[in-house]
This record gives C-alpha cells, structure tokens and sequence, in this order.
C-alpha cells in the first residue's frame, strides 16, 4: 500500500459504534469473537488498549468527543436535554469552516430525540442521514433508515422479528407476535448496513474536496437483536459467562444491588438471578454477533476505499461511545456505572504512512483526546477551549507510545432517565487505582487492578487502606477541577 501524500487534505472516516466493550476485538485478545476488519486496522494502525469514556451514557460522552472538552464543561451531563449551548463548538464546524464536507449517518445524539427529530446545533454537517435507533418511531422522513426500507419493499413490522416493534415509549411494550427470542433484521436491511452504505454515497459524490463521514451505527447496543444469519456463526457454549463472585456485591453501592435484584434501568433489562448460564451466555452470543455484523460492514468500507485508491489518503478511527455491563458483577446495560466493562472502551487509528502501524499502546487515553487528535493530524490549530490531549505524537512514533496521561476520568451527574438519577459521581483512574467518589454520599468504590483486575473486591472504607483512600481522593478533586479548566473565553490578561 503506497504512503500518504503529504500533500493532499486528510479525509477522515469517524467510525463510532454505540455501547461496544473494549474486550471485543479478536486481535486484541478475544479469542471468541471474529472481527477480521478490526483486526486489519490494529494491524495497519495503532490500537489504545486503555482508552476511556468521559461518560458511560451516549450524550454527555458523544458532546465531549466531538468537542474535545469534558461533560461538565460542556453542560451536557445527561441523555435528553432539550438544547445543545450554543458555546459549544463542534470539531465538525471547524473542519468545515476549513473547507471540509462533513456527513453523518446513524445517530448523532446531541439532545433528545424523544417525538422528534433531535434539535441540531450549528454542527457543520452538510449531509445528515439521521437515525438515532432503527425502530420505526417517527413520521415519515424523519427516521431515513425507515424511510429507506420503505423505499426497498421492506414492511417493519413483519421483517423485524424483535420483542420491541417501538421504542417510543419507556419501558417498551413487547409485541404480540414476539416468540421469545430477539431476531434481529436481514443483514442486507440492518441499520447498520444503511448506515455504511449511506456513508460511501456520501463519499462517492466527494471527489474534489476533502471530507469527513461520521459512522454511527445503533449496535451493538441492546435489544441485542442480531439477524438470524448472524446468531449461527457462533456457538452458544463457546461464549464465556460474565464477571461475578458470590457475595461481591455486600460492600458496594446500594443502587448496583438493587439492579442485580430488579434489573437494571430500574426493570428494564432481565436480572440477572432470573437467568441460567446458558441465558448469559446467549446474551454474549448476540452481543459478538452484532460486532461480527458491525465488523462485515467496516470491511466493506474500507475495501471499497482501496478500490477507490483512497485508503492511503484516509485516516479511519474506529471506537465506541462507552461500553456495555453485559452481566458482569450482576449488572446489565448502563448506568451508574464505572466497572471496565462500560468505561473502558476500542480506540483504533489507521492511515498508512501517517500513522504507526502495528503498534498497541497501553498509555492512559480518553475519548476527548480524539477531537484535538483530529485537528493535529490535518494541520489544523487546537483552540484554546479544547481540554482533551492530543495523541499526535504517540500515532506518529514521535514520543513515549506508553505514556499520554497519569490518570483518566469519567464522571456521571444524574446522567439517565429513570436510573440512578439521584447519582452523582466521578470516577478517577491512574491506571493501577480506580476510585468512584459518589458526591453526597459515605459509600464509594477503590479497586486494586494490581491484585484485583476483575474488580470484584471494593477497598472503599477498609482499615488498611484508609491513607492511600485519603490522598487518592484529594487526586481525584484536584484532576477532577484541572481538567475542567476552561480557557473557551481567551485570556488576555488585561483589564
């Protein structure tokens, strides 16, 4: 594969998935799961094997990535807020304030998309194929995957053989018809594979300017509803059962053992107690089989810029908005979280001759380095307002691939609608200690991943530890205010 050209503008592919795990890519360790295409990109770019969300929910971590500031700054600490601040800049305005076409398919979950079609900021995108999740719960044209599968024949309601027909209401209603067992769509008609082939049309009719397309498929995030074709590629007894020892939960949060008895999400999703092993293993069966078809459609994009001579002159990044439970620690889906599972995520560069290849760096990063990443690896200036770091040096072989930062952190501020919305916590990681401060409150999480990587053992509050507690917290206030430094109004020092 030739070298980039230097000279020529970076077009990039922004590849985000939604609710994906870090421990889900074959190459980087899973040896479960077969995603050939991923594999390709650690193999022709730099993989972060401790990348971090800001936020384990979509909108707080999606406003930060796409700013490059953190959610308390940007005032977005929850999914389903009426209004994005107009303070906030997008890195696609600035991209195309530099003359870049940018495009978006799939989700861009901004604000609520309740009833309608989310309020948009001055974003700087000029193709919009927008759909937050594939269940047909909008008037027509306003869901353009919907819009697509009517255009192709395709009636919903008997294609899709899923429990939710809607999502539209909380919690779901199932349908009638549902047998017991989530079946997603036919690949060829899958959400995500609109949204792949809504992003190369977007790029087909780009030949004379650089571009950037946002990918952002709903999957894998649940209901975990896969096609059929899919579900057969792996076996059910080959999956692994989640994280969990009898009795780890006596000592941790109150709400994480409310959720392993209820449900988390306050019922939404299965307790776990209600489920045998093979019902667990399942759940990771149709969780890999949507990265499997998530996988397929990433090769499919980058074959076709191969085929199009445009591969050397493409920076892809493939990552996910945050992660996913998956049972570990008694505990589904997403909330006030902070275990490995949800906060620690993919984060993948590849574009040959500009980025190191082969290359698996274990520095501490966070998504809100993505977006100052970007700027530098175009040629672009980062604005003063941007708080993320940007990981230039460490993709380019200019610096320690092993160092980046001393510590992340994610924060949760009443983040979820009807979950845990009485929570506030921050959670502060200096890559061998993880603390959760949970604001107003005497309990908290320390975990040892020296002597305890699984976290199933909660220091907080142990005599021994009481010191190290001390001065960990007294870290995690001064990081958790350091960070959030706001310099978006300029300093100019004067009166």
């Amino acid at each position: 594969m030739p070298d980039r050209d230097p000279v020529k503008p970076l077009n990039i592919v922004w590849f985000c998935t939604d609710q994906q795990r870090w421990d889900t890519v074959s190459s980087l360790g899973n040896k479960t799961i077969n995603t050939p295409n991923i594999d390709r990109l650690v193999r022709e770019g730099t993989a972060f094997s401790r990348a971090y969300t800001q936020n384990p929910v979509c909108t707080p971590s999606r406003a930060s990535f796409l700013t490059g500031r953190y959610p308390r700054s940007t005032k977005v600490c929850y999914n389903g807020n009426k209004y994005f601040s107009k303070d906030e800049v997008l890195i696609t305005k600035m991209l195309a304030d530099a003359g870049y076409d940018c495009g978006l398919t799939g989700k861009l979950h901004l604000t609520s998309a309740r009833g309608r079609m989310e309020r948009r900021t001055d974003d700087g995108y000029c193709f919009m194929r927008w759909s937050h999740h594939p269940h047909d719960d909008w008037n027509y044209g306003i869901n353009h995957y919907q819009d697509w599968l009517k255009a192709k024949g395709v009636d919903w309601a008997k294609a899709y053989k899923g429990r939710y027909l809607s999502m539209s209401s909380w919690p779901p209603i199932q349908s009638e018809g549902f047998s017991g067992k989530e079946i997603g769509i036919e690949a060829k008609y899958h959400q995500t594979t609109w949204c792949v082939e809504e992003a190369i049309r977007f790029i087909d009719d780009r030949k004379d300017k650089p571009w950037l397309i946002s990918i952002n498929p709903f999957d894998p995030h649940p209901p975990l509803d896969p096609p059929q074709e899919y579900k057969d590629r792996l076996r059910i007894e080959d999956m692994p059962l989640p994280l969990w020892k009898d009795g780890e939960l006596d000592n941790k949060p109150p709400h994480q053992q409310k959720d392993y008895v209820a449900g988390g999400q306050n019922g939404a999703t299965d307790p776990i107690s209600s489920l045998s092993d093979d019902d667990k293993r399942e759940k990771f069966r149709d969780y890999y089989a949507e990265i499997e078809l998530i996988d397929d459609q990433l090769g499919r994009l980058i074959d076709y810029l191969d085929a199009q001579g445009m591969r050397e002159n493409t920076l892809i990044i493939f990552m996910s908005d945050h992660g996913e439970m998956n049972g570990d620690h008694g505990l589904y889906w997403k909330g006030a979280y902070f275990y490995e599972g949800i906060v620690h995520i993919p984060l993948i560069f590849s574009c040959p001759g500009l980025v190191g290849q082969g290359v698996i760096s274990n520095a501490l990063v966070e998504l809100v380095d993505v977006a100052p990443t970007i700027l530098e690896l175009c040629g672009m200036d980062i604005p003063p307002a941007m708080q993320g770091k940007s990981l230039g040096s460490i993709l380019k072989g200019e610096g320690n691939i092993h160092h980046h930062k001393d510590a992340v952190y994610c924060e949760y501020y009443s983040s979820l609608y009807h979950c845990h919305e009485d929570i506030f916590a921050t959670m502060y990681y200096d890559g061998r200690y993880k603390l959760v401060v949970y604001h107003g409150q005497e309990y908290g999480e320390l975990y040892d991943h020296k002597q305890d990587p699984d976290e199933y053992r909660n220091l907080w509050g142990k005599e021994d530890v009481k010191e190290m507690q001390s001065a960990l917290i007294k870290k995690a206030y001064d990081h958790t205010v350091l960070c959030n430094r706001d310099f978006s109004l300029l300093k100019l020092y004067d009166y």
